[in-house]
């Protein structure tokens, strides 16, 4: 057996992985990064890319079927082939698959292993049966995979999950999706606008990251205009039938009905890849899901003595599992990991301002951990209806609502929650309000244009600002 002394050894070559490499061996350490599974990243196989590229082709697919309603009238039939649509997903899914590869492929040969890792202890790892790492200090950036309940096997190649979407060859007649999430969400909609027969069916009344009640209600009704929506259904059975899945729900009317679907989309969550790689041996703590507890400002696992050499990165560690944040992590992971392997003192990185959007049509899209992040009493909200804003209404995207919060003795921007149009674009300005502790006086004193989007902005700012001074 093959042993290897270095500095850091990084299990996972993902978004975290990546980033923690580059970092670690810029910091001036001898760096290896273990890889098990296929290179390419989350994002770039089975997350971002993909489903934003299924969702354009949804996009434009509605594009054509609202159009008579700006006198665009498009003579004969309007075919969306289903074929080509997964053909343009796989072929652009693979490019941006292609980009990472080069990425991996300019890492030396010798800095790069194949194979299972599993610790051996804190300092050691062994990478499948033939080789052993012997390391001053490691990072753990294995991601994170799909999840779904254990009765849902039963329905065999019925279920299916986000990641076999994107290898479809053609579009389903009908789907199931169990979860409204942000996949849930996203890719429902999206096949229910290329002409797939679509049902988003969830438990609790949750809607993606949805916080504030008058948002998701607003949202509700939204998407249910749209599409078969149920966030609280009553379930009381799926079952395999053949080729098909059936469906047994109760309505609002007690009534119980039978839907038959060709798949099961599971969209129920997803879990750290934590498993099977030898935590126990580490001495680390791990929360009640096995999940390493650590330190999101050092990105340090804790142990008993608060001094492990282990570091966690990306959504292995289940704090906030985007592609952005996966990024910052692996950096703050590789430098403090070389900083310790090196002998000098591990440092906090201040953390950026949380965001979060979610691609459907109105976009959703939270600021600074929105409504939940804010104790009751603490805050003083404002905000602005879409239904009549000038730059939605001419595009007829004129649907939303936006909510802003703000502390009421100092007038400082705390947040924001919102089902609008182009809310990435406004999720943005206003993370950057956040991040600068901007006031809302302040963010007023900002250039609005006209006639655009961001003057729901203003609208919503007006409104706080109107309830911070009363006078």
């Amino acid at each position: 057996m093959k042993t290897q002394q270095v500095d850091v050894a990084i299990i996972g070559a993902g978004t975290a992985g990546l980033a923690a490499y580059r970092s670690a061996k810029a910091a001036g350490a001898s760096v290896v990064i273990i890889e098990g599974g296929e290179h390419g990243t989350t994002c770039a196989r089975v997350g971002c890319m993909p489903s934003k590229l299924l969702i354009a082709a949804a996009d434009a697919a509605d594009a054509v079927d609202k159009a008579p309603d700006f006198g665009v009238h498009v003579d004969g039939v309007v075919r969306i082939d289903g074929g080509e649509v997964m053909g343009r997903v796989r072929r652009e899914r693979d490019r941006f698959v292609d980009f990472v590869l080069g990425d991996v492929q300019d890492i030396p040969e010798t800095d790069r292993i194949r194979g299972h890792a599993s610790f051996v202890d804190k300092h050691t790892i062994a990478v499948a049966d033939y080789s052993m790492i012997r390391c001053k200090s490691s990072v753990i950036a294995t991601g994170s995979r799909a999840t779904y309940p254990d009765a849902f096997k039963s329905l065999g190649d019925r279920l299916i999950i986000s990641d076999d979407v994107f290898n479809w060859r053609d579009l389903p007649k009908s789907l199931a999706v169990m979860g409204p999430g942000i996949v849930g969400l996203e890719l429902g909609q999206a096949l229910h606008r290329l002409g797939v027969r679509v049902a988003v069916l969830g438990r609790g009344g949750r809607l993606g990251p949805i916080g504030d009640p008058e948002i998701l209600a607003y949202a509700v009704a939204a998407f249910k205009r749209e599409f078969v929506l149920e966030p609280d259904a009553q379930v009381e059975s799926m079952e395999r039938e053949g080729d098909r899945v059936a469906i047994r729900r109760k309505g609002a009317d007690g009534k119980v009905a039978v839907e038959h679907f060709d798949y099961v989309l599971a969209a129920t969550g997803r879990a750290p890849n934590v498993s099977g790689i030898g935590l126990d041996r580490t001495g680390i703590n791990l929360d009640e899901k096995g999940v390493p507890c650590f330190d999101p400002l050092t990105t340090r696992t804790i142990d008993a003595d608060r001094a492990s050499p282990i570091f966690i990165a990306g959504d292995a560690s289940n704090f906030i599992p985007l592609l952005h944040e996966a990024a910052d992590e692996g950096r703050i992971a590789g430098r403090n990991a070389a900083r310790l392997a090196l002998g000098s003192e591990v440092t906090p990185v201040p953390r950026r301002v949380p965001i979060g959007i979610v691609f459907t049509d109105p976009q959703i899209a939270i600021v600074g951990g929105g409504f939940h992040a804010l104790p009751a009493g603490s805050f003083v909200a404002g905000q602005a209806s879409f239904e009549d804003q000038g730059r939605s209404r001419i595009m007829l995207k004129n649907q939303g609502l936006l909510k802003v919060y703000a502390d009421p003795a100092t007038g400082r921007f705390l947040g924001a929650e919102m089902l609008v149009p182009a809310a990435e674009h406004l999720a943005h300005l206003l993370a950057w309000a956040l991040q600068n502790r901007m006031t809302v006086a302040r963010m007023l004193e900002m250039p609005f244009y006209h006639p655009v989007i961001e003057e729901g902005l203003r609208t919503a700012l007006r409104d706080v600002k109107a309830r911070l001074d009363p006078a």
